[in-house]
């Protein structure tokens, strides 16, 4: 037996070995109205996790039975998504590919008096259903005959009604005190092209109908939903108990992820691509999987994060700042060292040889166990960051002021000397002079200075425009409300930096440590270059 780590797989150990369960298969069920989101990504973790612990298996299951928001362009996305995470499924499996069996089904619920014809209208079903404390009132075509219901539904079918004239409901309980067993709906009209079906169908079964058939037809054990099917889990029952399934598949439920900062609704990240807040589903400040792999952020950091975070049964919320840890930790192992400025500030070493260029070592990653290195060229023409440079600096400020010394990364401590000014009054160049006995590795010069600094070699450096990002919600301000209310208008910020030419000759998508700044990678933008953020150095997580 293999040791559980949530309650779910203490649920699934009891059922083995109690003989209940010979074998284990969920399904990963997305509904393909949009692009999955790192909500998906701890169903993802969970449903395929279960699969490879219990050398079991997980098919991928499209839930497409509203043809009216699904779309080819999501399928594929989604298939992408899964294979990026270094998810594989067992079988590719639709609703749509068991349109024909649930509608069978459905005929089998009449003649066992178990469904009925309904000509209320939506409005009208929702108005009679009750409330949490009063029943509900019966349909006025609850009871049909069998005959009748069987005719009206082979006409739903044929295409004879308009769109929302009739429904099929099943008949189970107006008195349930879980108002979704008040005589659901389980069918609708509605002309809507498919996606793979074409225009076969003019009625659809609804979810919460379809979902226990689709599992029982694909041999699912166990069907693991997020907390809000909770409440369905008794009509899901109900179809599996009625139409006789043996095995019937469980349903376990357990609580979704959410994440501080980020928008965790499909239905809203959906309006953002729409209205332009964001430069599509792969906007690198989207929350979606195809947005974070745009970022950069590595699939083995975000599947550690999904492990980290656990499965549990109560909703929660999880700070935005214990996943970038995740990335931090994985790119800190695993990424490239280099040195870039966003705000470059001209310096000219005054007493540096005309002409001259030396190559000085560079650590490629100091956390690797052997180490490595690599040559930047050094000269009399250099960049700094303006941001280490200050005329006015606060109390133990340890970077570059006038008279003040800092060790440029891997290379010489320098000296400010003096200060050139725009017309402006802006600082636009340093004069400074550097200490030839202070070379890294070879310092012989007997200082000591508290402040190291990354530069570029102004002779070799290349212009690019450096992107840094912010959240798209600003939570700590207005927690718990709307969207619109939470959203954040400067969440991209842009420098026309300087980077040095190493990282141009790496492939896209590469990630660096820029040394003091963040992890980024380039990026080609509709065939423009760009050097993209995917994690500040900051953290404010608290291990």
């Amino acid at each position: 037996m293999v040791e559980a780590t949530n309650f779910i797989e203490q649920i699934i150990n009891e059922e083995l070995e109690s003989g209940k369960v010979t074998a284990v298969q969920t399904r990963f069920p997305p509904e393909p109205n949009g692009y999955l989101h790192i909500g998906h990504a701890k169903s993802l973790c969970l449903n395929f996790g279960i699969k490879e612990k219990y050398n079991g298996k997980c098919n991928l299951f499209f839930d497409d039975t509203n043809p009216s928001k699904e779309k080819t362009e999501y399928v594929d996305a989604i298939r992408e998504d899964i294979k990026w995470l270094g998810f594989s499924w067992d079988k590719e499996t639709y609703a749509s590919d068991y349109f024909d069996k649930i509608y069978e089904f459905a005929i089998e619920l009449i003649k066992m008096g178990k469904a009925f014809v309904c000509e209320m209208s939506p409005e009208e079903i929702s108005a009679n259903r009750g409330t949490l404390t009063e029943p509900g009132k019966e349909s006025p075509y609850r009871n049909r005959t069998v005959e009748e219901n069987l005719d009206l539904f082979t006409r739903m079918k044929n295409g004879e009604f308009p769109d929302g004239s009739k429904c099929l409901r099943a008949k189970i309980d107006m008195a349930s005190p879980n108002i979704n067993m008040r005589d659901p709906v389980i069918y609708r009209i509605l002309r809507q092209t498919h996606h793979r079906t074409g225009d076969k169908w003019c009625i659809y079964p609804m979810y919460d109908y379809a979902h226990p058939i689709c599992d029982y037809m694909q041999g699912v054990s166990h069907s693991l939903c997020t907390l809000e099917f909770e409440d369905h889990r008794p009509l899901y029952d109900w179809v599996g108990i009625t139409l006789g399934f043996n095995p019937k598949p469980r349903q376990i439920e357990f609580a979704r992820l959410n994440v501080t900062n980020l928008v965790m609704s499909k239905r809203y990240l959906k309006k953002l691509v729409e209205d332009g807040s964001v430069d599509g589903w792969d906007d690198p400040r989207m929350p979606t999987l195809t947005g974070l792999r745009n970022r950069g952020v590595p699939a083995e950091a975000l599947k550690d994060f999904c492990a980290r975070i656990g499965v549990c049964k109560a909703n929660s919320e999880v700070q935005i700042s214990y996943l970038e840890a995740c990335i931090r930790e994985y790119l800190n192992a695993h990424a490239e060292r280099a040195m870039a400025v966003l705000k470059p500030l001209k310096i000219t070493l005054t007493n540096y040889p005309d002409g001259k260029t030396e190559e000085v070592d560079f650590d490629i990653n100091p956390s690797e166990e052997i180490k490595r290195t690599r040559k930047i060229t050094f000269s009399k023409n250099l960049y700094i960051d303006a941001d280490d440079f200050s005329l006015t600096p606060p109390p133990k400020y340890f970077r570059l002021k006038k008279d003040g010394m800092v060790r440029l990364k891997g290379a010489y401590i320098i000296r400010c000397d003096d200060v050139l000014f725009d017309d402006d009054g802006n600082v636009k160049e340093l004069l400074c002079s550097y200490i030839p006995e202070s070379r890294s590795g070879e310092d012989t010069s007997g200082i000591k200075v508290k402040g190291t600094i990354q530069w570029v070699n102004a002779e070799d450096a290349v212009d690019m425009e450096i992107r840094k990002y912010g959240y798209l919600l600003k939570d700590e301000e207005y927690p718990g409300q709307d969207f619109s209310e939470r959203m954040n208008p400067n969440s991209v910020t842009v420098f026309n930096g300087k980077v040095e030419p190493y990282v141009m000759q790496g492939e896209y998508d590469k990630p660096y440590q820029f040394i003091r700044t963040g992890y980024f990678k380039r990026l080609n933008v509709k065939g423009k270059e760009i050097i993209s953020e995917i994690v500040s150095l900051k953290d404010n997580f608290n291990k």
